[in-house]
C-alpha cells in the first residue's frame, strides 16, 4: 500500500489516515474490485466482510469524507439517539455497498441451485414434501441470526468493523478450522467421498435441532472476519453432513440470510446510496460479483471433498498476521 502522506482532515479535523488517499467517489475500478472481492470471498470460509472492510481500506473507501448529494448539498444522517444529526461519509456508504453487493452472490446461488429452489417452491404450493422440510430447516437456521442480527446490527457496525477485530476473527476461526479438520479427518478416515455422502443425511433430513444449532453457529459470523460460510460449514460437519452437503446447506442458508441483511440494508441506506453513489458502480459491483461468486461456488464443492478446509484456515492465520503488522 503506497504510503502518501495528504493534507486532508476528517470531521474533527485531524489527518486522514496517511496511508492511503481518502476518496469521496466510488469509481467503477473500485466496483470492480469490490464485485471481484465479494464474489470469491462470499461462499469461501475466509469471510467476505473481513476481506471489504481490508479492501475499503486499501482503496481509500473508509475515510470520513462526507458526501454530497446530485446537487452538492451535504447529505445529514440521523446520529445519537439525542436528536443530532452527522454527515453521510465515504466509509459509512463503502460499509453499505458491501452489503448491498450481495445481491450478486444470491444471484450466483439461485442459479446453481435452481434445482433445490424449485423444490422448495413445490412445497411451498404442496407438491414437494421434502421441498417444504427443507425450506423449514433453512427458516429455523435463520431464525437466530434474524434474532441477533437486528438486536446487534448498530453495535457491530460501531463497534467491530475495524481493522484489529477483523484480524483477531481472521486468526481464531483459523484455528477452529483446523481442529474441526482434524476431527472429521480423523471420524472419516478411510471411508470415500462417495461412501461418506451417502451415509449422511441429505438436507431435508436434518432434525429442526441440528438446523438450530448451526444457525447459532451462524451468529458468530456477525462479527467480522469470522465468515458466515466457514460457521456454516463447520456446523455442518458437526452435525454429521458430509463436505459437500455442508457446503451445499451453507450456500442455501446465505441465500436466505444474505437475502435478508441485503434488503434490511438497501431499504435502511440505499436512498442514501443513490444519492451519493452513481447507479452504474452498483450495478457493476453486484454484476462482478454474481459472476465471481458463480465460480467459487463450483471449484469449492469440488475442492472441499478432495482437501477439506485446511488450506483456507492456513491462509486466514498468514493473511491476520500480515495484516496485522501491516496495517494495525
Amino acid at each position: 500500500m503506497a504510503n502518501v502522506l495528504f493534507s486532508q482532515v476528517d470531521l474533527k479535523g485531524e489527518p486522514l489516515d496517511p496511508r492511503h488517499e481518502a476518496k469521496s467517489s466510488l469509481s467503477y475500478t473500485d466496483a470492480v474490485i469490490l464485485g471481484l472481492v465479494e464474489g470469491i470471498t462470499e461462499y469461501l470460509p475466509v469471510s467476505s466482510t473481513g476481506h471489504l472492510i481490508l479492501t475499503n481500506a486499501w482503496l481509500g473507501l473508509d475515510s470520513d469524507t462526507p458526501l454530497p448529494d446530485r446537487n452538492g448539498a451535504p447529505v445529514m444522517v440521523e446520529g445519537d439517539d439525542d436528536g443530532t444529526t452527522a454527515p453521510f461519509t465515504m466509509g459509512n456508504a463503502a460499509d453499505a455497498y458491501a452489503i448491498i453487493i450481495q445481491f450478486g452472490a444470491i444471484l450466483a446461488v439461485v442459479l446453481i441451485y435452481w434445482k433445490r429452489i424449485l423444490s422448495i417452491v413445490l412445497g411451498v404450493l404442496g407438491k414437494d414434501p421434502n421441498g417444504l422440510k427443507l425450506l423449514l430447516n433453512l427458516i429455523v437456521a435463520f431464525l437466530p441470526a434474524a434474532v441477533l442480527g437486528l438486536l446487534l446490527d448498530e453495535f457491530i457496525e460501531s463497534v467491530l468493523f475495524g481493522i484489529i477485530p477483523v484480524v483477531i476473527a481472521l486468526i481464531a476461526g483459523g484455528i477452529l478450522m483446523l481442529i474441526v479438520t482434524r476431527w472429521h479427518t480423523l471420524k472419516h478416515r478411510g471411508e470415500s467421498v462417495v461412501h461418506e455422502t451417502a451415509q449422511t443425511p441429505d438436507l431435508h433430513e436434518l432434525s429442526l435441532k441440528k438446523c438450530l444449532l448451526v444457525g447459532f453457529l451462524q451468529c458468530v459470523a456477525m462479527w467480522p472476519g469470522t465468515s458466515r460460510s466457514m460457521m456454516t460449514i463447520v456446523g455442518g460437519y458437526l452435525v454429521g453432513l458430509s463436505p459437500t452437503r455442508a457446503a451445499e446447506f451453507s450456500f442455501l442458508l446465505g441465500l436466505v440470510t444474505l437475502s435478508a441483511a441485503s434488503a434490511y440494508k438497501t431499504l435502511s441506506v440505499g436512498p442514501l446510496i443513490l444519492q451519493t453513489i452513481p447507479l452504474g458502480p452498483i450495478l457493476i459491483g453486484i454484476l462482478v460479483a454474481a459472476i465471481a461468486a458463480a465460480l467459487a461456488v463450483k471449484w469449492l464443492v469440488g475442492f472441499l471433498n478432495k482437501h477439506g478446509l485446511s488450506l483456507f484456515a492456513w491462509y486466514r492465520i498468514a493473511l491476520g498476521i500480515t495484516v496485522f503488522f501491516v496495517l494495525g
